[in-house]
């Protein structure tokens, strides 16, 4: 009988053991440390968490949306060359040898438009747009705009499938929305997910005046599907996938979106001007949490607090002071510095807005004339920041080997304006300007900026491997 009782014990306590050791194997540890992530020139889209419903008729049609946005969604080829002579030692193959990527992107336009993520196409020389039904484009880059992490390109194709705008102010937490890009080469990839949060600001642009106020899902987004399509359950595009949360560089549960707010108004600016319209309210704003609360005898934690005020800036010239707290921004409710940033990058200089400010235990509205980054309230065409529409930048000398050239200088983005006019593309090596030869950017622009009449430009074309000339009247 005690033989038989030890026996039992034993049994028992294996099978605890056995229970003690299964719960401690899927117990995930608290409080690991998250890393962000924005993979280089391919990047994000949504898993799908679906809510859990005991009668699958609840759940919502998604056929629909999904089979128009595949058509609008494009997957974006890019190369570049490194220019690194380590390259090899590092990869294990040439530096002459093109580093290929790719990405995702959005048709906005039945003309030809497509919007995608600045470091989709960063740095590219060649770029390449694959439709839905296989064919493909070269793309010009009409834009890019690290700060927000927007890019605008522009193909020669008409009567294009396209996503209309949707409103992504309208978007509510819980909501249902839909991912569409090309996560690992894996074309047309539709992932389902709920909008997770709002206005959110993970620190990832880190760029001067960068506008972070991502929609967060949990639809699944990996590598690859960066500048794709995120739409509400209408198929109305709401959203560019552009990173993700994870310990690994894979999708962890976290993915995020450059809200439509944003984007319209950049695209417009591309299109428009050239460049991004950027408004300057002239202050430093800061979040308010119990501890500034504390710190400034605030009254709540409602607003944002502005903490300095630029000499002569928009809002100093508005009356505006350090120690302001800003409750609403014309007739919406400001609760975080992300958010506000968001509202001031839809406007453009000279602007009206109308800010809601409480002073001590005083409100009262400030109209503010918003201003460039110079000072002035005019907005600027990109062309006249560079030279007839164009920039440039210095060609390595692993490249000048590659293209069998002895001397040249790179056109690094073309903008509207007479270089765009005459067939000149972004990537193209200027070798000569009216019979001069060039090898840097200061002898291109020096000639382009002193000549009167004409302009003749002798080039080489990387993609093609052909020589181009080019001609243009400087008025």
């Amino acid at each position: 009988m005690e033989v038989k009782e030890k026996a039992k014990l034993f049994v028992l306590a294996f099978v605890f053991g056995l229970i003690g050791g299964a719960v401690a194997f899927w117990i995930i540890p608290e409080n690991k440390p998250q890393k962000v992530y924005v993979v280089e020139n391919d990047n994000v889209i949504a898993n799908t968490h679906l809510a859990k419903s005991t009668n699958i008729l609840e759940m919502p049609d998604f056929t629909g949306p999904a089979a128009n946005a595949v058509q609008a969604v494009v997957f974006i080829k890019t190369e570049y060359y490194s220019g690194d002579p380590m390259y090899y030692f590092l990869y294990g193959k040439s530096s002459d040898e093109p580093i290929k990527g790719s990405g995702s992107g959005v048709i906005i336009s039945d003309d030809g438009y497509v919007v995608t993520n600045n470091h989709v196409i960063d740095k590219a020389s060649n770029i390449n747009v694959v439709l839905n039904d296989k064919r493909e484009y070269t793309a010009t880059v009409i834009g890019r705009d690290p700060a927000t992490d927007l890019a605008l390109l522009k193909i020669e194709a008409d009567s294009l499938q396209t996503l209309p705008f949707g409103n992504s102010d309208d978007l509510q937490v819980g909501e249902w929305v839909l991912a569409i890009g090309n996560p690992f080469n894996l074309t047309s990839t539709v992932t389902a997910g709920i909008v997770s949060a709002k206005a959110r600001d993970i620190s990832i642009l880190k760029k001067q005046y960068a506008i972070e106020s991502f929609i967060q899902t949990d639809a699944a987004v990996n590598p690859g599907n960066s500048g794709g399509a995120l739409i509400n359950i209408d198929g109305q595009l709401v959203g560019i996938n552009s990173a993700i949360a994870s310990p690994t560089g894979s999708f962890a549960g976290y993915s995020f979106a450059i809200p439509t707010s944003i984007v319209q108004k950049v695209v417009a600016d591309f299109i428009k001007y050239g460049s991004v319209q950027r408004a300057y309210l002239g202050f430093k704003i800061a979040d308010i949490d119990e501890n500034v609360a504390e710190r400034f005898s605030l009254p709540n934690l409602k607003g944002v607090y502005v903490s300095g005020v630029t000499k002569d800036g928009a809002a100093d010239l508005a009356g505006i002071k350090e120690g302001d707290v800003i409750l609403r921004f014309e007739n919406t409710e400001v609760n975080g510095v992300s958010q506000l940033l968001d509202l001031i990058g839809r406007q453009r200089p000279g602007d009206k807005v109308t800010l809601n400010i409480r002073r001590n235990d005083k409100i009262e509205d400030y109209i503010v004339t918003l201003k460039n980054e110079q000072g002035g309230i005019e907005n600027v065409l990109k062309e006249a920041k560079g030279f007839f529409g164009a920039t440039f930048e210095e060609i390595t000398k692993d490249e000048l080997k590659l293209y069998g050239l002895k001397n040249g200088v790179k056109v690094s983005d073309v903008f509207p304006g007479k270089f765009l006019a005459a067939g000149i593309k972004q990537g193209m090596i200027i070798t000569k300007v009216n019979n001069q030869k060039v090898s840097s950017t200061s002898e291109v622009e020096k000639i382009l900026s002193e000549a009167t009449g004409g302009i003749y430009i002798e080039g080489y074309d990387p993609k093609t491997g052909d020589n181009v000339y080019f001609a243009f009247g400087t008025e």
